[in-house]
């Protein structure tokens, strides 16, 4: 949420005072072991990273698996949005299970933000400023360099992401050998097959360019829409 809806009416400070605020917690916590940092358009604290080992140590937490199936459609959404399933699908080489768009969709990392003007109209998909959040981006521009984002490899080490190789190798040959055996309904490719698609938020025209950009402090502008945000907090 905007940092201005923390406050009544009568109270709300300035874009001004805010970032001065923010400035003076950035000083504040200089050289401690939490420190604010911008992520996802917004704020957050977190521990420094040069705790984690000791924090792991402390508290023993598995890290979030994810298949490579999985990891492998986010990074295309990533580095070619707004994409359709077909594209997906064709870089990819294989099908794209309607459970991992789902799976993308629940965690809120990648949303519909419009249909390709084509037969069918199939939806275009994007990332969101939870997806930065999450892997701990400004923005799309700090994504690695990848030419090829089916180099999954190259993504897990940069990103510090753990992902169970084998458990999706294991539903993927399943949803292949699924689709193998069962004749497509039409030729034309739809968004996804969800029942409840009544109740998501309406399709919004396509476009081309999907940035989310982070807020920087010197800039000073008066407008709410443009005030930062408060990001949901991570621990190690």
């Amino acid at each position: 949420m905007h940092l201005q809806q923390l406050f009544p009416q009568a109270k709300k400070p300035s874009r001004e005072e805010i970032l001065a605020a923010i400035a003076v917690l950035l000083d504040e916590y200089e050289g401690r072991g939490v420190e604010l940092i911008q992520a996802g358009g917004g704020y957050r604290f977190q521990t420094r990273p040069v705790y984690a080992d000791w924090l792991r140590r402390l508290r023993e937490l598995r890290p979030p698996r994810y298949s490579r199936a999985l990891l492998e459609t986010l990074a295309i959404i990533a580095y070619r949005q707004p994409v359709t399933r077909g594209d997906i699908e064709e870089i990819r080489g294989v099908t794209v299970t309607t459970e991992i768009m789902r799976a993308l969709l629940d965690r809120e990392w990648v949303r519909q933000t419009g249909v390709r003007a084509v037969p069918g109209h199939p939806a275009l998909y994007s990332t969101t400023p939870k997806f930065l959040a999450y892997f701990g981006l400004k923005s799309l521009d700090e994504l690695p360099e990848l030419e090829d984002p089916r180099r999954i490899a190259d993504i897990v080490q940069d990103l510090n992401i753990d992902l169970d190789w084998e458990e999706d190798e294991r539903r993927e040959e399943a949803a292949n050998d699924q689709a193998a055996s069962t004749p497509p309904l039409d030729t034309g490719e739809s968004p996804i097959d969800i029942e409840d698609s009544a109740d998501r938020e309406p399709l919004q025209t396509p476009h081309t360019d999907v940035e989310v950009a982070a807020l920087p402090l010197p800039d000073v502008q008066t407008a709410e829409d443009d005030m930062p945000k408060v990001a949901a907090p991570t621990g190690e």
